[in-house]
């Protein structure tokens, strides 16, 4: 019995020693992180190599859907919606999915983005966005699948994808302008309600001019169709220490009547204690 368990034991230790082991992936994962105009695309997958095979037509047969790669599903994370084949693709994560047939392929975005290889069942609900792509012919071989963003413009970019001697290009498009066009519009527009408060807010527990904080405050307010309590409870701080007793009493009381509307109860402590200070209480 005893020794059996050094058998057994000595085994244990020996497999131990070997699963600490590590060898190179016969489809090494790659990771490819590309700023395309304001959006940041990541692409995730892994790469086989030709090793002498015959890859379009015979090892990825044609009219057949592919993984895209090796391993788990190809994927694609974009922090902006972006246009593909006229569709809008929204932000988010997508496991790409190819038919390659002899002339073009078809590409699939796909939703679900968890799965070894290809979906167990494809279901079409998941098809986020799908392209129909011509194949190009290169002069020379590309022994491992390779995938680069191509063509890159604040615009948009191409989505490339290599193997063998053919070559597939997806284009998308970015909201670069848009973006810029939107952010230059509220620029141009001035500060907004909550740029005025926050600044406000800053003056004030910076010790700053408390003069310009009010000035700010008041600017927000302004901007603000229905106060909230916390904010009244900063306006009021501030008019305290701006010497306006009598608007800070005010807003104080705002503030306190919101407060007790929304059930805070730290809140409606606060405002008591300041109203009781300032004398109206």
């Amino acid at each position: 019995m005893k020794k059996l368990l050094l058998v057994l034991m000595t085994f244990t230790l020996v497999y131990s020693v070997n699963a600490q082991i590590e060898t190179p992936q016969p489809s090494p994962a790659a990771k490819l992180e590309q700023k395309v105009g304001l959006t940041d695309v990541v692409l995730e997958y892994s790469r086989p190599n030709m090793r002498g095979r015959t890859i379009f037509g015979d090892l990825v047969p044609h009219d057949k859907m592919w993984r895209t790669g090796a391993n788990k599903n190809t994927m694609i994370t974009f922090s902006n919606d972006v246009e593909i084949a006229g569709n809008t693709l929204k932000a988010g994560p997508y496991a790409i999915f190819t038919k390659p047939m002899k002339e073009s392929w078809d590409v699939y975005f796909y939703s679900d983005t968890e799965n070894w290889g290809t979906p167990r069942k494809w279901d079409d609900a998941k098809v986020a966005a799908k392209t129909n792509v011509p194949v190009y012919t290169m002069p020379m071989k590309i022994e491992s699948f390779t995938m680069t963003f191509d063509d890159v413009s604040s615009t948009g970019a191409t989505l490339g994808m290599l193997w063998e001697n053919s070559y597939v290009g997806v284009e998308f498009k970015v909201p670069t302008d848009k973006a810029v066009t939107a952010a230059i519009d509220k620029v141009m527009n001035g500060p907004s309600a909550a740029d005025y408060y926050t600044a406000a807010v800053y003056y004030s527990s910076e010790g700053k001019d408390i003069n310009k904080a009010k000035m700010w405050m008041d600017k927000a307010m302004s901007m603000t169709e229905k106060p909230a309590f916390w904010q009244l409870r900063q306006q009021s701080l501030i008019y305290a220490k701006a010497g306006d007793k009598k608007g800070a009493i005010a807003a104080a009381k705002k503030s306190l009547a919101g407060a007790e509307e929304a059930g805070n109860a730290d809140y409606v402590k606060m405002n008591k204690e300041s109203l009781k200070e300032w004398g109206s209480m």
